[in-house]
């Protein structure tokens, strides 16, 4: 490994640990899957500008924890803690919705065994792109 890149690893942890102040865990527990939309709060004057394209991007439409991190870049555990801020300001909540629940089940309603996840994951990616081609179930 070139020194080039043990320097490049050093400042990507050092921004993390920056970017959470030092913590490693949320206040709030957190799925990938947990869905995210935006509340009457705001981010602090004191977060990182991260929790604000956090809000920028769940105000667009609501994005999972998982999604988050991607667009961002960052660790899932970094965003997760980020998250968990803006929670507890009131600048984001946790969509209670069935947007990506399968036909038939409840507003509100989690996926309960892998399988139903599945299904919602299935339905939402179906409203998403309705005219996608369906392959037959191998098996």
């Amino acid at each position: 490994m070139s020194a080039h890149v043990g320097a490049a690893e050093d400042s990507t942890f050092v921004r993390t640990y920056t970017l959470t102040r030092g913590r490693t865990r949320p206040r709030h527990l957190l799925g990938l899957d947990a869905v995210l939309d935006t509340g009457p709060g705001r981010a602090g004057p004191g977060q990182a500008e991260e929790c604000e394209e956090i809000i920028a991007l769940c105000r667009e439409h609501r994005r999972s924890v998982a999604e988050l991190a991607g667009r961002l870049g960052r660790p899932v555990a970094a965003v997760t803690i980020l998250v968990s801020d803006l929670l507890d300001a009131g600048a984001l909540v946790v969509s209670a919705t069935a947007a990506y629940a399968p036909a038939g089940t409840a507003a509100g309603a989690r996926p309960s065994t892998p399988t139903h996840l599945l299904a919602a994951l299935y339905a939402g990616l179906r409203r998403k792109w309705p005219d996608a081609v369906s392959y037959r179930q191998a098996g």
